[in-house]
């Protein structure tokens, strides 16, 4: 029961994750942890009933272990990253671990990429083969209104309103939200549907699917990841990158233009004010930058 997860899980890790081998067994270490304390102490669970009880008595149990606050961490990181994968896998609704609490030791900033290396994507793409422009409108759509990769794949050419510069999008939990479009991407968006997915075989239900795969289905959260990493390779970009990498670009760059915090919570379709907060980190980070550039007292201005 839990091995079939775990291998899933291992595959999950290494090609959407892009772990180290080291890094993903020791995520798998963290869930054979939970799968032993739930054959001891929750009468063999199953890793869909789990529930955020288990859960918090399972981290009471690692932290009468004795674990540092940074081990305790580190394990709990790794099951919250198991039962994403079980939500996003369809294995289970609702995920249990998402209000699991672990001790506090400081928050990392997400890796960005910035404008110069958003373009250096885009002229990476053949645009003289169909899926040129797909891959363009996909690029620019994720960057453009910072969309979860879930959500793109499930974009449907009914919740686009690209003349009012707005798109719908079906956020977690089925929750609606409206979210702004530029409007290069929008042109891109409507250039693949016109000149590109006209022409494509589309198979039943998949009618009102946006972004289809040469087959006519639609395309999977794995393709995504595929496609961005190898622009990114193309473009000689070093950093690890995924679609999420673009969400946070598109975050980072409201932040540092003076968006406010809530209207950018609101477009990323954060349940809770505190997960959009962590950008705040870096736009403290942009402010420090900019007055040791600009204040004279700092770059040399300053009258005598």
């Amino acid at each position: 029961m839990w091995e079939s997860y775990k291998k899933g899980f291992k595959a999950y890790l290494r090609l959407e994750r892009s772990l180290s081998e080291n890094s993903v067994v020791a995520y798998l270490d963290d869930v054979d942890k939970l799968a032993r304390f739930s054959e001891d102490q929750l009468t063999k669970k199953s890793p869909e009933s789990i529930s955020l009880k288990d859960l918090e008595q399972f981290v009471k149990w690692i932290v009468e272990l004795g674990l540092a606050p940074y081990s305790q961490a580190r394990i709990i990181s790794g099951i919250k990253a198991f039962f994403r994968y079980l939500e996003l896998d369809d294995v289970i609704k609702d995920d249990p671990s998402s209000l699991l609490e672990a001790p506090k030791l400081g928050r990392k900033l997400p890796d960005t990429l910035n404008n110069s290396e958003i373009e250096l994507m885009l002229a990476a793409i053949d645009r003289s083969k169909p899926e040129g422009e797909r891959n363009r409108a996909i690029i620019e759509t994720l960057y453009a209104c910072g969309l979860r990769v879930s959500e793109l794949v499930n974009l449907s050419i009914s919740n686009l309103y690209l003349d009012e510069a707005f798109i719908r999008v079906i956020g977690k939990g089925d929750k609606e939200r409206l979210v702004p479009i530029h409007e290069q991407a929008a042109q891109s968006i409507q250039l693949y549907i016109e000149e590109v997915r006209v022409h494509i075989d589309i198979k039943p239900g998949q009618e009102d699917v946006v972004f289809l795969s040469a087959r006519g289905n639609k395309l999977s959260r794995v393709m995504i990841f595929y496609i961005i990493r190898d622009l990114a390779e193309r473009a000689g970009i070093r950093k690890k990158i995924s679609p999420h990498t673009l969400r946070h670009s598109f975050a980072t760059e409201l932040i540092e233009n003076g968006a406010d915090l809530r209207a950018i919570q609101e477009m990323l379709g954060h349940a809770s004010i505190t997960t959009t907060e962590i950008y705040t980190h870096l736009d403290r980070k942009f402010l420090h930058d900019t007055v040791l550039k600009f204040h004279p007292l700092y770059n040399g201005k300053m009258d005598a």
